[in-house]
């Protein structure tokens, strides 16, 4: 990793650690229950954290972008079983991401590997790469980027963070897009893997009863 994308591997850790109601601790055990295809309940939560019901109840009171069916049971948190433009295809089952580094990142987390495929934010022409716990594979287009933002002061990951990072099959194809978002960059994809890959270390050093 070169001296500009450990820098902004740096940036990116903090600037998810610091926005509301991020709970990397809740992570991995939530990740890996949606991976499922099922609606996860808080009582499954629990065991899965090995944390308390209450702990569960005012860890996701804290975080607003999640999604629940009409049985309140949880649907979606970065990786989610409504659809979105970010095609996540892992064990069998279709899911989908809210953003394009969450793909890149989530197959390290859970520990499987996922078919993404997802469309150029410009063009529409679609993405594909396989993402392994050890990084993307076989891009296509080879040339695909990831726009990446830093925000200072995210008011919600999903609103200042995700809503903004897309794959585009190309840097060209980029060119119009951050016109319009000076504040972002864009990335080859193996890139902006590593840009993510601290957060997953961060991620899965967190163990059930330490609040990271």
């Amino acid at each position: 990793m070169d001296t500009d994308t450990q820098k902004l591997a740096t940036r990116f850790t903090d600037t998810v650690n610091r926005a509301p109601g991020v709970k990397l601790w809740l992570l991995r055990p939530l990740l890996t229950l949606l991976a499922t295809g099922a609606p996860v309940t808080i009582d499954r939560l629990a065991r899965q954290a090995g944390r308390t019901v209450q702990e569960i109840r005012e860890a996701l009171a804290d975080m607003p972008d999640t999604e629940y069916d009409t049985a309140g049971r949880i649907i979606g948190n970065g990786l989610t079983h409504n659809p979105t433009p970010h095609r996540y295809e892992a064990d069998g089952r279709t899911l989908y991401a809210w953003c394009a580094m969450d793909t890149l990142v989530f197959p390290a987390v859970i520990g499987h590997t996922a078919q993404v495929t997802s469309p150029c934010r410009a063009t529409g022409e679609p993405v594909r790469l396989t993402v392994t716990p050890d990084g993307p594979t076989d891009v296509e287009p080879a040339t695909a980027v990831v726009s990446v933002v830093t925000p200072d002061a995210p008011a919600s990951v999903r609103a200042a963070f995700c809503n903004q990072v897309h794959f585009f099959a190309g840097a060209d194809a980029a060119k119009d897009w951050l016109t319009e978002h000076p504040e972002a960059e864009v990335l080859p994809v193996a890139d902006a893997y590593d840009v993510g890959r601290p957060l997953i270390e961060q991620i899965r050093s967190c163990g059930a009863r330490t609040d990271c």
